[in-house]
């Protein structure tokens, strides 16, 4: 599910900072591209990728962005190998990219991801279990794989519409380790 917005998330916007300067990034399930546009014009070399060809076109001409169109439920994952200064997900979950995407992001770099959870069904869609977090889901899989959470938050939000949603910030350790406490 995308927003139609061109305004990036609040959440999004206030740790894109984070992301190691000059880094690649990588905006995915991007829909209109409203992070790979926010995330270039920090200088960033933005990878948009999305199944939807005609909502990555509105992407054509973007200085520092450039588009893939590939089916990351049902194709290959297009990063085998690849590693990313930054990695950001809205709107989107699909569990079996969860390992993956964290396997691409590079030492020292950012992931931040923002989505629905259980509970959003009251809201409306998506309202499938399959697509909606579980309750710390988010936060478990960051520590599992090592990474340093810098924020997280889960509850209801009434901007930009009602929703149960789950919001983290974390980063990869240069050393692949968690720094000490």
């Amino acid at each position: 599910m995308h927003c139609e917005t061109l305004e990036p998330s609040p959440w999004i916007r206030r740790f894109a900072p984070l992301l190691p300067a000059g880094g690649e990034a990588l905006d995915l399930a991007c829909g209109g591209g409203r992070h790979a546009r926010l995330l270039a014009g920090l200088g960033h070399r933005v990878e948009a990728v999305d199944r939807n060809a005609e909502a990555l076109a509105r992407l054509a001409g973007v200085a520092g962005v450039s588009v893939r169109v590939a089916d990351l439920e049902h194709g290959p994952w297009p990063y085998a190998g690849r590693r990313f200064a930054g990695i950001v997900v809205a709107n989107y979950l699909h569990r079996p990219l969860l390992p993956l995407i964290e396997g691409a992001l590079a030492d020292g770099g950012v992931l931040i991801y923002e989505t629905f959870m259980e509970g959003n069904e009251r809201f409306g869609r998506p309202s499938n279990p399959d697509f909606l977090l579980r309750s710390q889901e988010l936060l478990q899989v960051a520590q599992a794989a090592g990474l340093r959470v810098v924020a997280y938050e889960e509850g209801e939000v009434s901007v930009p519409k009602a929703a149960a949603v789950q919001r983290l910030c974390a980063v990869r350790s240069p050393s692949g380790r968690l720094p000490p406490g």
